[in-house]
């Protein structure tokens, strides 16, 4: 990926900085600091700012499945009036993230902006989605797992949303599914479609399609992954499933079957997408142009006209016990 080098913006392939013998290996993120509703500690002893209404912006992109998880509990826990959102192009080139206008908080046209201005020396990736301080002028935070959490606790006073998506009663569950899937499917993607070995490439794939078997065995008979309720953990794995027909097919090479193709998968997914409030976080056509643009991978540029897609057909997942989504008491 293009990347910043003590601060300098260098021009490389996406994701050319995190292979290793022909392996896609992430890069870690690097601002990790929490938000709490009165500025204590994080979970981890983190140091974080106090919640407070408009002081944070946060920067998605709809191609990147981890900025739109930030952008699902942006919506579902209903901060659109207290945390701002800039969306930048689809188009991963060699200038990384842009937007196509100045953004409002900075007047930046280049995500990489944003890293320089928290930290004048940063060497690393440049990567979406950012939660930005617009008081101290920094990064608060750019790991979207870190980032869920802080919107699904931290601003719960100021709106008083009580949903809970990783309640205390249910966490060695999420645990457990987000332990599988973040390895084997969310990232499994990547490593699939940023291979450059045979070996490599055949690894993943065979994760990926083993991990997906057993999520379809699972959701045949539980409504959601950790039971009767809608958590994290499912909304973890909705960014990677409503991409994948649509993208890792063709363009990772993620073909042994579509998610349409499981009878369960294909359900669950209709039914999260049809979630009030989640269908809009959705842009299939970023989606698909921002990953064909991906020009080391699909050099002439040609975004596949299909598949046809249609989210709205009935669910049919009415059958399953299902509590819906946890509440504060």
């Amino acid at each position: 990926m293009p990347e910043l080098i003590n601060g300098v913006w260098v021009k490389n392939d996406v994701a050319a900085n995190e292979m290793r013998n022909g392996a896609f290996h992430r890069e870690p993120t690097r601002f990790r600091s929490w938000i709490t509703p009165d500025g204590s500690p994080g979970p981890e002893g983190q140091s974080a700012l106090p919640a407070e209404a408009g002081r944070y912006h946060l920067y998605i992109s709809y191609l990147c499945p981890w900025a739109s998880r930030t952008l699902i509990f942006r919506s579902l826990k209903g901060l659109k009036n207290i945390i701002g959102l800039s969306v930048a192009e689809p188009e991963l080139g060699e200038d990384g993230w842009t937007y196509a206008e100045p953004e409002p908080v900075n007047g930046y046209r280049y995500h990489h902006q944003l890293y320089t201005a928290s930290d004048a020396h940063y060497s690393g990736k440049v990567s979406v989605p950012v939660l930005w301080d617009k008081q101290t002028h920094r990064i608060v935070n750019n790991e979207s797992a870190d980032i869920i959490r802080i919107l699904n606790s931290a601003f719960d006073t100021l709106n008083q949303n009580q949903l809970d998506f990783y309640p205390e009663a249910l966490r060695s569950k999420i645990d457990y599914w987000n332990d599988l899937i973040y390895p084997n499917v969310n990232n499994g993607v990547y490593r699939a479609g940023f291979a450059k070995t045979q070996q490599a490439y055949e690894q993943a794939f065979d994760s990926l399609f083993q991990t997906l078997d057993q999520l379809d065995a699972h959701l045949s008979t539980s409504r959601y992954l950790a039971g009767e309720w809608l958590t994290e953990a499912d909304w973890r794995l909705f960014v990677t499933l409503i991409r994948f027909d649509v993208a890792y097919v063709g363009q990772f090479k993620c073909n042994l079957r579509r998610i349409e193709d499981y009878p369960a998968l294909s359900q669950y997914l209709r039914e999260l997408y049809q979630w009030p409030g989640i269908s809009e976080t959705v842009r299939l056509d970023h989606i698909k142009r921002g990953y064909y643009s991906i020009s080391h991978i699909n050099p002439n540029g040609i975004i596949p006209k299909g598949p046809e897609l249609d989210y709205t057909q009935p669910h049919n997942r009415e059958a399953l016990t299902g509590q819906g989504i946890w509440k504060r008491s």
